[in-house]
């Protein structure tokens, strides 16, 4: 295959050197030691802010009884089960994709799940999610979906996630905001200016890391996010801009989102798991009946299952390891260990575990192995005890790394052919659905119900897979369920 999607050229292959080699398949995959390294570092450095968000989405909601998650405690589980189910995968599915709680379903759990049931009997439904996407996975139903899936919209899931990733960038470093108005709804800046000292660096750092991308420089995503990280630390230290929220509630506009960039005055802190195994399987089915409780774990099932799937493809083709069908090495064994990441961030109150885009930030630095993401994993399980060191990179410099793995991602559309509208609209349809609705279940629904559709009715029907149908139909479930719940008198 070319190497023209990655801007950063893997080194040449040298031959297998031992066992780890030949396990990984370093030398076979184009790839070295010091590529999977320095891909699993930088892909750390830009999922770290899970560790601090997490606890922030699920702490900030108390559940049906008034009872909330301490943060410090969901932290540690957040970083305990991402290490752990990251170093699975790597073992398992050798591949460069790192694990860790999905911001959609913690945001869904914290939002619309708590409010009917207690957060350990919401933890159960995540858990429930997980053992089906277990059971799809392993009698290769989830395989024969993704089987099922045209190139063409593969393809667009690549790229609809790249605009996702570059748009998740922008919010995060504060580049692209909420106008607070109907219309424009998201506006530059402050007022249509970049006007606070945080997004100015995210600037600066995305302008660094894309000339030495420009100019192929080994680990230019890396280089990018320390030097950004040293000038956030210095400009602290000297304007002393603090958090844009602080703890008495009162607003700073032009300061940090997540984290404030300071030296720790504390390294190590021992980890709190005291979460693990608080959950409760069967509690929300006699809480609020099992109707409701059914359509929850649909909606949770709906997101987990495609969300992933989309994610998949897209890392898999930026990592050049997908075959003309979209299909990677261990593709089922690495959908039952996305499903057991289910499982697993349920059992320990961390919400649902799975593959995370911000793995391309790694496969963008040359990582081609589950090398990479055993370093990944490893150092969120550092992370537990060296939460101070993780919380130094603010959000808006890992921000100036998910923007440039978009652009690179992007760049998939040129697999397309676009002059048949029976494949231009559902890819455009799949593409900018994902960025504008904030989801990647949205926008593989939206591009599969139309994809259907347009190739029944121009008289195409016999190139639609009959598993589309089936998903299709339940993506228009899924869009519904809303009104259906409401008629159900679910809600």
């Amino acid at each position: 295959m070319s190497n023209t999607a990655s801007p950063v050229p893997v080194e040449e292959a040298t031959p297998a050197k031992g066992g780890l080699d030949r396990f990984f398949e370093i030398s076979a995959r184009g790839s070295r030691v010091s590529n999977e390294m320095r891909g699993g570092l930088v892909t750390f450095v830009a999922m770290a802010y899970i560790v601090v968000l997490n606890p922030i989405i699920l702490s900030g909601s108390p559940d049906v009884d008034g009872n909330s998650l301490e943060f410090t405690q969901v932290a540690a589980v957040t970083a305990f089960t991402a290490g752990a189910m990251t170093i699975l995968f790597s073992l398992v599915a050798r591949l460069p994709f790192a694990f860790a709680a999905g911001l959609g379903i913690n945001s869904f759990l914290a939002v619309s799940v708590v409010g009917q049931v207690t957060w350990p009997e919401a933890m159960g439904l995540v858990v429930v999610n997980g053992l089906l996407i277990v059971l799809l996975a392993a009698t290769g139903l989830r395989t024969l979906i993704f089987n099922a899936v045209p190139m063409q919209l593969k393809t667009a899931i690549t790229v609809g996630i790249g605009l996702f990733i570059a748009f998740i960038g922008f919010v995060d470093a504060g580049f692209v905001t909420s106008t607070g108005v109907a219309s424009p709804p998201v506006g530059l800046g402050i007022d249509g200016s970049v006007a606070t000292v945080p997004t100015l660096l995210f600037i600066v750092t995305l302008l660094l890391s894309g000339v030495l991308l420009a100019l192929k420089v080994r680990g230019a995503l890396l280089i990018g996010l320390a030097t950004g990280t040293v000038l956030s630390v210095i400009v602290e230290a000297i304007w002393n801009i603090g958090p844009k929220f602080g703890a008495d509630g009162a607003v700073n506009p032009g300061g940090w989102g997540l984290t404030v960039p300071e030296l720790p005055s504390q390294l190590i802190a021992l980890p709190d798991l005291s979460l693990i195994g608080q959950f409760d399987i069967v509690g929300a089915f006699s809480r609020i009946g099992a109707l409701a409780a059914v359509m929850l774990v649909f909606t949770l099932l709906f997101t987990n299952f495609f969300d992933a799937m989309g994610t998949f493809t897209g890392l898999s083709r930026e990592a050049e390891l997908a075959d003309a069908k979209g299909n990677f090495p261990r593709l089922r064994a690495a959908l039952i260990v996305e499903g057991v990441g289910a499982v697993a961030g349920g059992a320990t109150s961390s919400s649902s575990n799975t593959v995370f885009i911000e793995s391309g930030a790694g496969i963008g630095e040359g990582a081609r192995t589950g090398l990479a993401s055993l370093v990944t994993g490893g150092l969120f399980l550092l992370a537990m005890f060296f939460t101070p060191l993780t919380a130094m990179v603010p959000s808006e410099i890992a921000a100036a790394a998910l923007v440039l793995v978009g652009a690179m991602m992007m760049s998939q559309i040129r697999h397309v052919d676009l002059t048949d509208m029976t494949v231009t609209i559902p890819v455009f349809l799949t593409i900018s659905v994902m960025p504008f609705t904030y989801s990647i279940a949205n926008g593989i629904g939206a591009g599969f119900i139309a994809g259907v559709v347009l190739q029944t009715f121009a008289g195409k029907a016999k190139r639609v897979h009959p598993l589309l149908w089936i998903v299709a139909a339940g993506f228009v479930v899924y869009f519904a369920r809303g009104p259906i719940e409401s008629a159900m008198g679910i809600i």
